[in-house]
């Protein structure tokens, strides 16, 4: 059964969940404060990892899924997603990731792990997205919503309402779970890397480093609870040290840009589900929201699930 859905946020998860709802008959409507560009996705190093991802049967489920699909468009050349080949250095003991069952190459050593995931450069997936959900007929309209209730009218009337509002969630949800998790990062020219590498323990911090088409991602931080986005040359300085210390071909790079944004965490994990309480009106609501770091890594998992929920909500 086809609905009138509007999808509130235009970061990677509301954008994905709007193409897929779309393309599946429904008319589709974004509400977003911000274009594209302007959302946290587009400062994502955007490499398929679910990060602070807390093991659980659905989100395996959803991360499964997401590479599958994002393989897929890398083999038939969506711009910016393409394999990349990673190193996972580890200190201590580990044991095999509850994730690596997503992942077809995923082969452990005594010091380190190797895989192969899709990377997404977002500053050309993010508008290849619109453009998608465009071309298929849907609309995208700003507007800065007070409350999650006003969604219907400001797109003209709504069957169902998509949660996907990252941060914003904590007011318009009224979800005092959801709260911001700070990272910095640097980007530098690429010395010629094709290879990610991670350190999760590194004892300074977490550590990534993630080559694109033109600069290499360095992080970083993961700060619950931190609202700053003011980039703070320390911390910049301590991520350049320590990612020329894991790969010495980055030392000199220059810097092209320092970033500072906020992810969309949540204690308790991701909530996609739909909520048993209908808007003023009777609109039903689809919640989508609280991935924090791994928002590229569950987001098509996360819209095949709305999509069935949507077709529930626009049924009952």
């Amino acid at each position: 059964m086809s609905a009138n859905v509007t999808v509130v946020g235009a970061g990677i998860s509301g954008l994905t969940c709007a193409v897929l709802l779309q393309e599946h008959g429904h008319a589709v409507t974004v509400v977003t404060a911000d274009e594209p560009a302007g959302t946290v996705s587009r400062l994502a190093a955007a490499v398929w990892y679910p990060t602070r991802t807390a093991a659980d049967p659905r989100v395996l489920s959803w991360a499964r899924r997401t590479y599958d699909e994002l393989t897929a468009q890398a083999a038939a050349g969506v711009p910016g997603v393409v394999p990349r080949p990673t190193r996972m250095i580890l200190r201590g003991t580990h044991g095999t990731p509850w994730w690596a069952a997503a992942v077809p190459d995923f082969a452990e050593g005594r010091d380190e792990w190797r895989f192969t995931v899709p990377s997404v450069e977002m500053e050309v997936y993010l508008p290849w997205l619109l453009d998608r959900f465009g071309t298929a007929g849907g609309r995208l309209v700003r507007h800065r919503l007070a409350r999650l209730a006003d969604a219907p009218e400001a797109a003209g009337g709504a069957d169902v309402v998509v949660n996907a509002s990252g941060l914003a969630a904590r007011d318009l949800a009224d979800d005092p779970a959801v709260h911001p998790a700070r990272g910095q990062v640097v980007g530098v020219a690429n010395p010629g890397l094709v290879t990610s590498v991670r350190d999760e323990d590194h004892p300074a911090g977490m550590t990534y480093i993630h080559p694109r088409s033109r600069d290499v991602v360095l992080g970083g931080t993961f700060q619950p609870g931190d609202w700053d986005t003011t980039v703070d040359p320390a911390t910049t300085a301590a991520i350049l040290s320590r990612c020329a210390e894991l790969v010495p071909e980055l030392a000199g790079a220059p810097v092209l840009w320092q970033s500072a944004g906020l992810r969309p965490a949540r204690h308790g994990g991701a909530r996609v589900e739909l909520d048993p309480v209908a808007l003023p009106g009777g609109a039903r609501v689809v919640h989508d929201y609280g991935h924090g770091g791994a928002g590229v890594t569950l987001a098509w998992g996360c819209a095949e699930e709305v999509l069935t929920l949507t077709g529930g909500a626009a049924g009952a």
